[in-house]
């Protein structure tokens, strides 16, 4: 598929096993179909600005959320010409918006402001704002076994661990990289295992229980901007980067 402006991510649709939803550097949301070839099967262009992520509701399965750089999250039916809900509250660059894998309606968001916040979608203000770092938080995930448990990665070059029903402290701060952290993942398969991309050119792993860094891979030669772990084999992992390439393999410390 070709687009006319560049793309910052992507999501399969949790409905239909052939479709996707891409975001725009243009604002616009983009659903496409895999057995239909050239052009999209719908549009959306409501955000003013950028849209960084896309992320489709892993319950219920038939809505999607988008972050976007002017400073709202939207909620999405596939099915509806028009988003369903505008969630304002941040005060600079939305970067992502991650469902919660636990609740059908609760999801947080990261931004420029420092700030992560959580919501719910029967609200349309934050429910919970945690100042999380000295810098932009540019990614975040939930840790996939501990329901109040998200992961955070910032321009100040950490990872921090937060437990929501206690904001005003992390229980962990991760130490390693040299530049600003790109992407944070939980791993599906253990729930002390993330990894994390930067701007210093490495994936790193940590186990965020202890705090200790587990690994590094450094074969990028560019910026390492995403970071995925394999569902179906638990000892594998992706990483893509400016360099053009794409590495999947098993990290030491999971052999």
């Amino acid at each position: 598929f070709d687009t006319q402006d560049g793309l910052f991510d992507v999501c399969w649709s949790e409905v239909n096993e052939n479709q996707l939803v891409t975001a725009s550097g243009d604002g616009s949301i983009k659903l496409w179909d895999t057995t239909l070839a050239d052009f999209p099967i719908q549009n959306w262009h409501e955000h003013q600005r950028e849209v960084f992520s896309v992320n489709w509701n892993l319950v219920t399965k038939d809505t999607f959320l988008s972050a976007s750089w002017d400073n709202t999250i939207k909620l999405w039916n596939q099915s509806n010409p028009r988003s369903l809900q505008t969630f304002k509250g941040h005060s600079h660059c939305v970067y992502a918006a991650m469902w919660s894998p636990h609740s059908p309606t609760l999801f947080a968001s990261c931004s420029g402001d420092h700030t992560i916040k959580l919501w719910d979608t029967n609200s349309p203000a934050p429910i919970q704002t945690v100042l999380a770092h000295g810098n932009e938080v540019l990614t975040l995930d939930w840790n996939k076994y501990q329901d109040h448990t998200v992961v955070t990665g910032s321009v100040d070059h950490t990872i921090k661990v937060w437990d929501l029903r206690r904001p005003d402290r992390e229980m962990n701060c991760l130490r390693g990289h040299e530049y600003a952290v790109r992407k944070v993942r939980c791993s599906p398969h253990t729930g002390s295992l993330v990894a994390s991309t930067s701007y210093d050119m490495t994936m790193r792993m940590w186990d965020i229980t202890t705090g200790d860094m587990i690994e590094i891979h450094d074969a990028h030669t560019e910026f390492v901007l995403g970071v995925d772990f394999n569902l179906y084999r638990d000892r594998e992992i992706a990483t893509c980067a400016w360099d053009e390439s794409v590495h999947v393999f098993t990290p030491r410390c999971l052999m």
